[in-house]
């Protein structure tokens, strides 16, 4: 059973991934573009992206647990097939905490400025990827959670009432 206080763990836990990813794409671009945080920090993201490997691999078995709980409902396929790309973001961001880290050496022995740019470029292309595509992966299941849901709610009145109205 993949439960978490008798919650579907994989609700829970993509939390967490949701937010690790974007502040590692983050953490790594500030790193490769400045070298005095990195000499200090740059074996923090080789931490975050390793945990993050673990974390998605357990969100997706999560998922896929779930999945198989509710059904196989056809409304999850989209997202299920979608969050299958999760673990290679969380791999490429592990590669590019290594490029980063090679980077830290080397630059501690000789001037890196061609690496310092190719690895600039990769942890950009593959942060911005990784966040698009951690974005559609969210929005499928959200889509797939909560979109019947929005279509048929009722539309809420917004207008303001009698009390309202007498405090504007």
């Amino acid at each position: 059973m993949s439960t978490i206080n008798d919650l579907p763990a994989h609700v829970l836990l993509v939390h967490f991934v949701v937010v690790l990813i974007p502040v590692t794409v983050v953490l790594e671009i500030a790193l490769v573009l400045w070298r005095q945080l990195r000499d200090l920090l740059w074996w923090v993201p080789i931490v975050l992206s390793a945990g993050l490997v673990v974390l998605v691999r357990y969100t997706e078995d999560a998922g896929e647990w779930f999945n198989d709980y509710l059904g196989n409902p056809p409304f999850v396929r989209d997202h299920a097939e979608l969050g299958e790309t999760a673990i290679w973001i969380a791999i490429a961001l592990l590669v590019v905490a290594l490029a980063i880290a090679v980077l830290h050496w080397r630059e501690r022995k000789a001037n890196a400025a061609a690496l310092t740019v190719v690895v600039a470029v990769l942890t950009i292309v593959v942060g911005v990827l990784g966040c698009v595509q951690l974005y559609r992966i969210g929005d499928s299941g959200s889509k797939a959670v909560w979109g019947d849901v929005v279509k048929s709610a009722p539309a809420v009145d917004n207008t303001p009432g009698p009390m309202e109205s007498a405090l504007l």
